[in-house]
């Protein structure tokens, strides 16, 4: 068979499809192509950087669907079983609300994909695709990626691989923890380490939820890194910061920064949210200033908006996060995942906004919330959102926190990624907010995708020739 796969883009930036410069390879496809047969052809577009060619002749298709995603995946969907080619989705969003991309599919995989798809294949070889197939929540063995599927693509020269899946925790608001439910799988450390060994690249992320989730097999797997050389980061809960044995072999196997999940400096939100893993701690300042003494860079992610939040805390958590100096800072905007329970209480309590499927609303904007917050407006929590995503990235606010020698400018390489990335990120938060989900017929207008939205601020543009090169001479450099 010939097998397509697609990653779908997230929208229209001024009326253009948008160009999303921070792009990462799409491992899912990586993982799915070490697991197909070679007697199959497989080849990937991805809707971010790729026209796709929906002439070309193929047997199958098959998309990965995310919340921002699913409208334009919907799309591209609709219009291959229109020319009657057989399409398949999967991902996390197929699998919260399963019923919803049944309607633009002919098989759906709900869960973790490696189980099912080897079936899926013969199946579908074979004319007999069944509606539903429902992947193990069994151990992740026999994973072989396959990252020839992103050759001649370009990338952020990150190399994406995974140790585990889940979470322990169970967050009111998150898909994962909802789709886990307090459990967490992990592949075999000597499979990932071989992986890496073996692949040779440089600057790894690790996109685990919590690479410490299991402690153990963190620990086993930075053992058996180590000798590896690698500069890897990754996602992990704030505990690390009290456990000075894991975090100085963090240290020695290369770590040089972690996305961490403050969310709320407010203990009520915590409790609303159910982040235990926050709670038992009376303050983030003490275990921030251990990491900091770490040398690790931090991006700090923020979820704003539950029921104790203002505006003016908002901008409180901006202050805060201003005065850690952390290399880069997210303020997400809280939103009601289909499937968690937070997207039910809103339901309940009559919150919910674009009739509840804010994904596939017309009207809906990336960047605004998908319920009514309670202490202020949607628009008044997007603009304290946007206007401290402003505040923490102007231009003296960024050379400001790159003055932190304990981290950002503890070496040349560490200064060169803060000043590599900072530009990029910024450039993309300006560019997606107020972006419309899906392409909404653009592909059959003629004329239709005719360029990228590459639309950015001043200062955004100016930096992005000399961000581009740093991050090119990081890929290139040897450590």
């Amino acid at each position: 068979m010939h097998i397509t796969f697609i990653k779908p883009n997230m929208g229209l930036v001024a009326g253009e499809p948008y160009h999303d410069r921070g792009r990462m390879e799409p491992l899912t496809f990586a993982v799915l192509k070490g697991l197909t047969p070679p007697r199959h052809e497989v080849v990937l577009y991805d809707d971010r950087i790729d026209p796709i060619p929906y002439d070309d002749p193929t047997d199958l298709v098959a998309l990965n669907t995310e919340i921002y995603t699913a409208r334009r995946a919907y799309e591209i969907a609709d219009r291959y079983r229109a020319q009657g080619v057989r399409v398949v989705l999967g991902g996390y969003h197929t699998t919260m609300i399963p019923d919803e991309s049944r309607l633009h599919a002919d098989a759906v995989v709900l869960g973790d994909a490696e189980a099912a798809w080897p079936a899926l294949l013969e199946d579908a070889e074979q004319g007999r695709l069944r509606p539903v197939y429902t992947g193990s929540r069994g151990a992740l063995t026999g994973i072989e990626t396959d990252w020839s599927v992103f050759a001649g693509k370009s990338y952020l020269p990150v190399r994406l691989t995974q140790l585990g899946r889940g979470c322990f925790n169970q967050c009111e608001y998150c898909a994962t923890g909802n789709i886990y439910r307090r459990s967490h799988q992990h592949r075999p450390v000597s499979e990932v380490v071989a992986e890496l060994a073996r692949d040779g690249a440089r600057y790894v992320f690790f996109v685990d939820d919590n690479i410490i989730a299991d402690r153990a097999a963190a620990l086993e797997l930075f053992h058996g890194i180590r000798p590896l050389g690698l500069s890897w980061f990754s996602q992990a809960d704030i505990s690390f910061a009290a456990d000075p044995a894991l975090m100085d072999l963090m240290l020695e196997s290369g770590c040089v920064g972690l996305v961490v999940g403050f969310e709320s400096l407010d203990r009520g939100n915590l409790k609303q949210m159910g982040k235990s893993c926050n709670l038992g701690f009376d303050s983030y300042d003490p275990l921030v200033r251990r990491i900091r003494r770490a040398g690790l860079q931090i991006w700090a992610a923020f979820l704003l908006g539950y029921d104790n939040d203002t505006p003016e805390s908002v901008d409180a958590t901006c202050g805060w996060a201003l005065e850690q100096k952390f290399a880069f800072s997210a303020f997400n905007i809280l939103m009601p995942y289909p499937g968690t329970p937070f997207y039910r209480r809103m339901e309940r309590e009559g919150r919910l906004l674009y009739d509840g499927r804010w994904w596939l609303h017309d009207d809906y904007r990336f960047g605004w919330p998908g319920f009514r917050p309670r202490l202020c407006s949607a628009d008044e929590l997007a603009q304290a959102c946007l206007d401290a995503r402003m505040r923490h990235n102007t231009l003296y606010q960024i050379l400001r926190r790159s003055t932190d020698r304990q981290t950002h400018m503890k070496s040349v390489r560490s200064l060169a990624t803060y000043f590599a990335y900072n530009p990029l990120f910024r450039d993309e938060m300006v560019k997606k907010h107020g972006m419309m989900l899906g392409y909404r017929g653009l592909e059959r207008r003629p004329g239709g995708r005719s360029r990228a939205a590459r639309v950015g601020d001043p200062l955004s543009r100016v930096l992005r020739g000399p961000a581009a090169w740093l991050r090119r001479r990081i890929a290139e450099s040897p450590g």
